[in-house]
């Protein structure tokens, strides 16, 4: 019977350590969102993000825009909270309206205010192992296989899912703790041959019931990252959970795992934008 791994109480803890690190600064940290559009899934995001910044004693800073926001304006927008003192961190809620270039947007907030460590340069210092910031979702990840104990190296690691978001980023880190990391996509063959050698495996795909307990190999801990909705409208993630977690060692649920943890290190990222940019002043 597997250890559930609770991300909920987890990023409590965190949270409560980045509230207690901002207490010694010099003024609150800012954290500024722009939510384009009204997708219900993106107001529930960015709701719980102010609601993390109010928990850590955190000053957020909310621009609602219209859906048809030109490209020109929303650009404007974050040339100006680039340049605002109060905002150490901008967050540019995901999925953005069609009609708008997502690359040029994401790659024009400043690289010391890219707590989602998407810019380039962010990303480029993640690859050559001296971050800056960590990729929040990846990072959270890691901080649940350190806090129950879960040594990485030496460790098959198998990553399922090749986004920018996740799957890149959470296998550099697997591999900078030692891991032996394959990266597995839509034209993997034989999916099932390699999961059922990872000691640690990693879902990030999006489909309900994908990781089946055939799939999963004695004792191996499963994190699952995705977050679906499944034929009666529940959360739940890519892992059959109930016929997965007797075989395995450690297992995250959905919802209540990597979630909660990925705005908890979102907070952390901010606070270490905050003790960067007051260094600087």
């Amino acid at each position: 019977m597997a250890t559930r791994i609770d991300g909920k109480a987890l990023a409590a803890k965190v949270k409560a350590q980045v509230a207690e690190a901002a207490k010694g600064l010099s003024r609150q940290p800012g954290l500024a969102v722009i939510l384009v559009g009204n997708d219900p899934a993106s107001r529930v995001y960015v709701n719980g993000k102010e609601r993390d910044c109010a928990e850590c004693g955190f000053q957020s800073f909310e621009h609602a825009l219209p859906e048809e926001t030109a490209q020109a304006e929303l650009l404007a927008l974050i040339e100006q909270l680039n340049q605002d003192p109060r905002v150490d961190g901008i967050l540019c809620q995901l999925p953005l309206p069609s009609h708008l270039d997502e690359d040029a947007v994401l790659n024009a907030i400043a690289r010391d205010k890219d707590v989602d460590c998407f810019h380039p340069y962010n990303v480029g210092r993640l690859v050559a192992g001296e971050p800056v910031f960590l990729p929040c979702t990846p990072a959270g990840v890691m901080e649940m296989l350190r806090e129950y104990g879960i040594s990485v190296r030496g460790k098959r690691c198998a990553v399922l899912g090749r986004s920018n978001i996740v799957g890149k980023p959470m296998a550099m880190l697997l591999l900078q703790q030692d891991g032996t990391v394959t990266v597995c996509h839509s034209k993997t063959p034989d999916l099932a041959a390699i999961t059922r050698e990872a000691d640690i495996l990693v879902s990030a795909v999006g489909r309900v019931g994908l990781i089946t307990a055939d799939m999963v190999k004695e004792g191996a801990v499963v994190i699952d990252v995705a977050m679906n909705r499944n034929g009666e409208g529940k959360l739940c993630g890519d892992v059959d959970y109930a016929g997965v977690e007797p075989k395995a060692s450690y297992i995250t649920p959905v919802p209540g795992g990597v979630g909660p943890m990925t705005r908890a290190m979102l907070m952390r990222n901010i606070l270490t934008a905050a003790r960067h940019h007051q260094a600087e002043n």
